[in-house]
């Protein structure tokens, strides 16, 4: 397998962070993260200018037919820089779902960046395991409505697009609901995204897909080496950053990189970077050649959340008092790696599910 990116991948992710350098810099993302909206209108035409919202699909809905490889070049870019806007709710999650049900036309337009999706499906166990499904589905007159909660549903209180997995005659099923229908309770994450818990209450909606267990899982699969790709290239500007205020920070007259538990502690934190950035390209390489199994996305999970932790800790340490405070953007870091973590099982869990031989089960948590 070839674990470097191409010609193109490059030049593309030199694009995207070149954008972000010119436009998006920390104080810029914390104004906007701030805002009413929580993220910005600007900013994501952008985003669709540079053809990032189309960059997965395919060219029948006016996508660009990328593959899994150049989407994760997209996206460690975007961890590093903090990015607020609704691309992996929309393009990632919501998109990821719409096009495994070949629903082309809402499809083309979260391609288009004309509509904003959510992808409503976790319900509190911290899994996506399509088979824990509650919310149910029932036949009322000529569509379905659907009952049950939906949690921390990414921008779930202001998309456009909702698409919502629900229970239906005993399996799951994919279905499209008016995003006003249902009672949303929105919250700011603690990484600083807009997300809400959704109630549904014989809530109308149209059937997308039923029987959808198995492109559930393959599409939330694909979602997750995305998020770990996030993750990672926010554990790598940790590293970075941490490397060069060891280097300029002094005390006693030297700098405090040269101090031996600090240089231990660099070093430290780049082997870990390497390793979980190693098994996020293993992992994708994977998805790639069509050879990506339950047991590599469990690994991938564990060992990116497992690692980022490690290192954001790590590099708050190493800051000191000043690595917890709003004003560096050390602690949004480490907050977004826990974040990716926390989301459809963190690193515990999947850890678990690996010594079980991958049976499926609820996270638990404490």
């Amino acid at each position: 397998m070839d674990f470097t990116f191409t010609e193109e991948q490059v030049l593309l992710r030199d694009t995207v962070t070149r954008s972000l350098e010119r436009d998006y810099s920390f104080e810029a993302r914390q104004a906007i993260a701030r805002s009413e909206r929580g993220w910005s209108p600007e900013v994501w035409a952008r985003l669709v200018e540079l053809g990032l919202t189309a960059l997965p699909f395919p060219e029948a809905v006016g996508g660009l037919n990328g593959s899994i490889v150049d989407v994760v070049a997209v996206a460690e870019v975007f961890g590093a820089h903090l990015l607020v806007e609704p691309w992996v709710a929309s393009v990632v999650l919501a998109g990821g779902v719409l096009a495994a049900v070949e629903d082309q036309d809402t499809l083309a337009r979260i391609a288009s960046g004309e509509a904003i999706g959510a992808l409503a499906h976790e319900e509190g166990r911290g899994t996506p395991d399509p088979a824990l499904i509650t919310t149910t589905a029932e036949r009322s007159g000529d569509g379905y409505a659907l009952t049950g909660e939906k949690r921390v549903v990414l921008h779930g209180a202001s998309a456009d697009v909702l698409v919502v997995t629900a229970r239906l005659d005993a399996g799951p099923a994919v279905f499209l609901v008016d995003p006003s229908a249902p009672a949303a309770t929105g919250f700011t994450t603690v990484d600083g995204r807009r997300a809400a818990h959704l109630r549904f209450d014989a809530t109308p909606a149209t059937l997308l897909a039923a029987d959808a267990e198995q492109l559930l899982r393959e599409a939330l699969d694909r979602a997750l080496v995305v998020l770990a790709a996030e993750a990672v290239g926010a554990t790598g500007e940790l590293l970075r950053r941490t490397a060069e205020y060891a280097s300029t920070r002094e005390q006693f007259g030297v700098p405090i990189g040269t101090f031996q538990t600090v240089a231990h502690r660099l070093a430290d934190m780049k082997i870990a970077y390497v390793k979980a950035r190693s098994t996020l390209l293993y992992t994708t390489a994977l998805t790639e050649a069509g050879r990506l199994g339950p047991q590599d996305v469990a690994v991938l999970k564990a060992q990116v959340g497992r690692l980022g932790r490690l290192v954001g800790e790590y590099a708050i340490q190493t800051h000191g008092g000043v690595g917890m405070t709003d004003e560096l953007p050390i602690g949004h870091l480490h907050k977004r790696i826990l974040a990716v973590d926390a989301m459809f099982g963190p690193a515990d869990h999947h850890l678990r599910r690996l010594g079980a031989g991958l049976a499926w089960a609820p996270a638990t948590t404490g």
